[in-house]
């Protein structure tokens, strides 16, 4: 099923060229690459919107990823990713995902957990208030 106003879920979008290697024997991409996708897509969203908020003391770590496959994808083409908060825990983002071929189809919805990290003691550490208030805005938030 194609959605039309897929866009306006996420906050955050990146645009992903499917490369020839992501394809498996049946010539459709393999959920591997899912993956990578996501990454792009959260690692964008970080250098815009988290990493420029945090200490050159601080980093943030994936703690855990899950992906829900619902359509096929098929090189050659691009997909979009869309990213965007849906919590904000004591020390963690837990950030969502879709992802949508070139004809607006959703091929997979993810949720990726990230965590706050002391580099130097390499622990996770609270995300401090004014982080906290920046990033539960709503202009950054999934929307339901």
């Amino acid at each position: 099923m194609t959605e039309t106003n897929f866009r306006a879920r996420y906050p955050f979008w990146t645009t992903v060229t499917l490369r020839f290697s992501d394809q498996d024997s049946t010539n459709h991409v393999n959920n591997v690459a899912f993956a990578a996708y996501i990454e792009a897509g959260r690692v964008a969203f970080g250098w815009q919107h988290t990493r420029p908020l945090l200490t050159p003391a601080q980093d943030l770590f994936m703690a855990n990823l899950s992906i829900a496959y619902r359509n096929q994808v098929r090189y050659p083409g691009n997909v979009e990713v869309g990213t965007g908060i849906k919590k904000v825990g004591r020390t963690s983002i837990t950030l969502g995902h879709a992802i949508h071929r070139d004809d607006g189809v959703l091929a997979a919805e993810a949720e990726s957990v990230i965590v706050l990290v002391d580099r130097a003691a390499g622990k996770s550490e609270p995300i401090p208030d004014s982080l906290r208030a920046l990033l539960g805005a709503d202009a950054l938030a999934v929307k339901a």
